[in-house]
C-alpha cells in the first residue's frame, strides 16, 4: 500500500487546495493530509482567517482525503518518523529551495519519493485576502 503525506494551512480552501489533494489522492493508495495548527500559522507571523478546527473538518470532509491530521511541527520528517508514508507531496514553489533540498536528501535515504505539484498561481490564500482587504479598503 502506498501511503501519502502533504500538509497545509488549507485557509479559505479553494481550488488550489481541491487540485493538489485530487492529484495526491491519484498518485497513492491512502492520503494522509496534515493541517497547519494555528500556532505554526504563526511562526511566519500570519494569523488564518479560518480557525483550525473548522479548517481540518473542512479538509476531512474532501473525498479525496483518507484522514486528517494536525500539523504541529514544520519538520516532515518528524511526522513521517510517525507515519511512514511512501510518498511526500509539496507544491512546486518548495523545488529550488535549499531547505527543500536537504529534507528531500533525508527523505531518499529511506526510501520516501518527494513529488512536486505545479502551484496554482491563479488563486492562493494569500492572494484572495489581498483581494479582500483592497474591496475592504475601496
Amino acid at each position: 500500500m502506498i501511503i501519502g503525506y502533504t500538509t497545509g494551512v488549507y485557509d479559505l480552501f479553494h481550488v488550489g487546495h481541491l487540485n493538489l489533494l485530487r492529484n495526491a489522492k491519484g498518485m497513492c493508495d491512502k492520503l494522509i493530509v496534515g493541517v497547519t495548527s494555528d500556532e505554526l500559522v504563526s511562526y511566519k507571523n500570519k494569523k488564518s482567517v479560518i480557525p483550525f478546527d473548522e479548517r481540518i473538518e473542512i479538509v476531512r470532509s474532501i473525498k479525496y482525503v483518507d484522514s486528517a491530521i494536525p500539523q504541529f511541527e514544520i519538520d516532515k520528517f518528524k511526522a513521517w518518523e510517525k507515519i511512514k508514508f511512501n510518498v511526500l507531496f509539496v507544491g512546486d514553489d518548495w523545488f529550488l529551495d535549499a531547505k527543500w533540498k536537504d529534507m528531500e536528501n533525508r527523505f531518499k535515504e529511506v526510501g520516501v519519493k518527494v513529488m512536486y505539484f505545479p502551484y496554482t498561481k491563479t488563486t492562493s490564500s494569500t492572494l484572495i485576502n489581498e483581494t479582500l482587504l483592497k474591496i475592504r479598503n475601496s
